[in-house]
């Protein structure tokens, strides 16, 4: 009995340390620390919440920037990537209807369209693209929306992210914060 008891209150003490105050204090030093990426990374525009800029978003009109192509068509559950190898001659061709599509919306050679607009990222949900795609957009966007090429450029410039640290990664633009701002 007195081994019963002994385990009983370290089960006791171990639910009371692990199962709630650590979870309290790390919940409110990330509320307090990163209060943005621990509810969701929410954007909002005239103050109603329309998405996560974590997660890409199909936008469909002339008037918005493209998001990189999807194998799960935006949809958070079906997360996951072609599965197309770099061999496949699937891909290839796929890559070509999309370059040759990209290229006619944009009103430019095929040659200039980069990668990203044309194949997809591994999650299916990627919200960003390269500088290179958006500054290829700008002018369709700018003209849509009728506004002038220096003010989407500027919206661009304002939702592009450097390398994470200064060294690691890319930069990117945001498409979902990017047209939130358009919007």
């Amino acid at each position: 009995m007195r081994q019963f008891g002994v385990a009983a209150r370290v089960l006791l003490v171990f639910t009371v340390v692990l199962g709630i105050a650590y979870p309290l204090v790390m919940t409110g030093v990330s509320q307090l620390l990163f209060h943005g990426n621990a509810n969701g990374s929410i954007v909002k525009v005239n103050g109603k919440e329309v998405a996560s800029d974590l997660i890409g978003q199909a936008y469909e009109g002339a008037q918005w920037f493209h998001t990189r192509p999807s194998a799960a068509k935006y949809d958070g559950k079906a997360s996951a990537a072609s599965q197309y190898g770099p061999n496949n001659p699937d891909l290839l061709k796929l890559v070509n209807e999309r370059r040759a599509q990209v290229a006619q919306a944009e009103g430019v050679d095929p040659s200039q369209v980069p990668p990203d607009a044309v194949t997809a990222s591994g999650s299916g949900l990627d919200p960003a693209i390269s500088p290179a795609y958006a500054a290829l957009q700008v002018n369709r966007v700018a003209r849509e929306r009728g506004l002038s090429v220096a003010q989407v450029q500027q919206l661009v410039k304002e939702n592009t992210h450097g390398r994470a640290l200064g060294f690691l990664g890319e930069p990117y633009v945001n498409v979902v914060t990017l047209n939130a701002a358009l919007a």
